[in-house]
């Protein structure tokens, strides 16, 4: 029989006709104002758009928070739910034709999910250049049957030797799927006789899903207090200090729960962040942060529209699945044995369902399936007072929000853009050219001078103006990365691709395209008590320092009709490329590189490049004993009041 998890299959298809049959009826209205009331249940209940603590205007508390973040990481994990079928990304293998999850979407030359733990490794090497201390964060990743989810998943972790943090470091569970309903009449969709169609029910199982598998109890065991739980297919939920403020602010002030939120993107498929008023059966008053689900605006009476008093766009912040959670507060809702295990239950039918029939044949059908979400967790943590006091309650809250500009939270590549379709929001190529708006925010205050970024509807067809890519172990903070960057320029049509920590920029002029890649970016390999390969921070790391150099070459070919920038698949004509084996060192200084260049540094040498009478002048010299480990110069790290200050020290 078909495995439904918690909700038996008859309870489970009540529920649906439930829900379906309640879309249909006179919609309830739940009120925008503190002056119109309405009833649920025999309760009154308002929403209000919630206060947010705005990281881009508080700049100060910002970096406090971010430092909170730093150093708690060691009482912090991971929590990444790939369970769903990412049907909009339309993947597939090119080798076998198979459906794939989202979390093997190549992107920028690597999987989403290898991109999540570069965010998270930079945060640990931030942590050892502060603390001077090896920190592993446990990881915990939610996976389903779906598309071979969990088998890929999984392979790709073995395959990558666990991105060298150790098997024993993760933690992977596995989703439960349910049937898929027909939106007229709610019967199951069926591929065949007793042959279910089946869907991931929502990512909100996890937090019941972690109780029973025992992950809550695995946190505890590293001592872990709370959790930062990111989706796979934002790509720049960790971009200079949301993430470290949300999880800095949540360990510091006790909260159970915390949102990253943003302005929202009028007509965008995601959902609300609000403050949630209600007087209990008991005459008392609750209050809440919480969220609302696009699919659940109808209900709520809510207006998704341009830009008016009542939009959505002007009120209220968006929903964007960046959760700071208490873990042992996550854990008792997880464990109750109510349907407050399983939150936010909701029908969502908005979405065509496409499947393959016994006989071969492909169908679409409109339909959906029964989902709870994930975020309203926080449904669970709600105050309750004897009075009614809206006005200034969220300081009180066991939730909160923090706020920053919609590029430095969320992105996504979560649908293929269509042929034809002028809209790239959403797409791999829209959430590309956000992050090239922040690659030219960050260096443009480094006194760098770099081509303006229009709008998407610019690029269209053309692609990114330019493609700068940086590894975010240079920061992950952009105070410490721009003390790593100053003054040059970088010009229409270049690529900039830095895959090293330790680097040093100064009076660089970039016409082309420069690459600079280490294998040991933030440290080396070693062998633990464990037997485990595993990642040693800050120990033989690669290092490159440019000073007064003039990159120009041809680049890469702006008219190949093959380029996919988005994955950083690219055809080149020239370039000036660096590669970094071991412990290696490259320095270039007051040179003109002109044409196609390749510097391959082996392990344990120093190379230099200087302008010399017959042309370039390159030295290579091993590196002495004495400075295997830490290398001839290297960034020291040092907190002064919120503020992290870099020094360079030249052995």
């Amino acid at each position: 029989m078909l495995k439904v998890h918690q909700i038996s299959v008859y309870k489970y298809q009540i529920m649906v006709l439930e829900l379906l049959a309640h879309s249909t009826c006179e919609e309830k209205a739940v009120n925008w104002s503190q002056d119109n009331k309405s009833s649920l249940q025999c309760q009154f209940i308002e929403i209000h758009p919630p206060k947010v603590l705005d990281l881009s205007q508080d700049t100060e508390y910002a970096s406090q928070a971010a430092l909170w973040g730093i150093e708690g990481l060691p009482e912090l994990g991971e929590i990444y739910p790939f369970g769903g079928s990412a049907d909009r990304l339309g993947l597939v293998d090119p080798d076998t034709g198979e459906c794939l999850p989202a979390a093997m979407l190549a992107y920028c030359g690597r999987t989403l999910l290898e991109g999540l733990i570069r965010d998270l490794q930079a945060r640990e090497f931030l942590f050892f250049k502060l603390y001077g201390k090896q920190c592993i964060t446990p990881v915990a990743i939610m996976t389903s049957s779906a598309k071979k989810n969990h088998e890929r998943i999984l392979s790709l972790c073995e395959r990558l030797e666990w991105f060298g943090r150790g098997r024993s470091n993760f933690r992977l569970f596995e989703q439960p799927l349910v049937p898929a309903i027909r939106a007229e009449d709610g019967q199951w969709i069926v591929r065949g006789q007793f042959m279910p169609v089946c869907k991931p029910g929502g990512h909100g199982v996890i937090w019941k899903l972690a109780y029973d598998k025992g992950v809550f109890q695995w946190f505890g065991n590293y001592g872990r207090k709370g959790a930062t739980v990111r989706q796979v297919s934002n790509v720049v939920a960790a971009t200079d200090l949301t993430l470290l403020a949300l999880t800095g602010i949540g360990l510091r002030q006790r909260k159970k729960l915390g949102f990253a939120s943003c302005r929202r993107n009028t007509g965008a498929t995601e959902g609300i962040n609000v403050l949630i008023e209600k007087r209990t059966l008991d005459d008392k008053w609750a209050y809440g942060l919480s969220c609302i689900e696009y699919t659940e605006f109808d209900k709520f009476g809510i207006i998704n529209g341009p830009l008016s008093s009542k939009s959505l766009e002007a009120d209220f912040p968006a929903n964007t699945n960046i959760l700071y959670v208490d873990l042992p507060s996550a854990e008792l809702v997880g464990s109750s044995k109510n349907e407050t295990s399983l939150p936010g239950m909701v029908l969502n039918v908005k979405k065509p369902v496409r499947y393959v029939d016994q006989f071969g044949l492909t169908h679409s059908v409109s339909g959906g399936r029964l989902e709870c979400t994930m975020q309203n967790i926080a449904d669970n943590f709600f105050n309750t007072y004897s009075s009614r006091h809206y006005e200034d309650v969220e300081e009180g809250l066991d939730t909160f929000i923090v706020y920053n500009e919609r590029r430095k939270v969320t992105s996504s590549a979560k649908k293929k853009r269509m042929h034809g379709n002028k809209s790239l929001n959403q797409t791999p190529e829209g959430s590309i050219l956000d992050i090239m708006r922040n690659a030219a925010d960050l260096l443009s205050h480094c006194q760098i001078s770099i081509p303006k970024i229009l709008g998407n509807e610019d690029y269209v067809d053309s692609g990114p103006p330019f493609l700068i890519l940086l590894h975010p172990a240079l920061g992950p903070l952009w105070e410490v990365t721009r003390q790593k960057f100053h003054g040059g320029s970088i010009s229409m049509g270049s690529e900039l691709q830095v895959e090293v920590a330790e680097f040093v920029w100064r009076d660089v002029q970039l016409h082309g395209s420069l690459i600079i890649l280490a294998e040991n970016i933030m440290g080396s390999m070693i062998i633990n008590e464990n037997g485990e390969t595993v990642l040693q921070y800050g120990k033989r790391c690669g290092r490159c320092k440019l000073e007064n150099v003039k990159v120009v070459n041809k680049g890469i070919d702006w008219n190949s009709g093959d380029n996919l920038y988005w994955k950083h698949d690219v055809d080149r004509i020239e370039a000036v490329k660096v590669i970094l084996h071991g412990n290696a060192e490259f320095e270039a200084m007051d040179v003109t590189l002109q044409g196609n260049h390749l510097f391959e540094v082996p392990d344990g040498y120093r190379m230099r490049v200087t302008s010399g009478k017959s042309g370039l002048q390159v030295q290579l010299r091993a590196i002495e004993e004495k400075w295997v480990e830490s290398g001839s110069w290297f960034w020291s790290y040092k907190i002064e009041g919120t503020h992290i200050q870099l020094e360079l020290v030249e052995l």
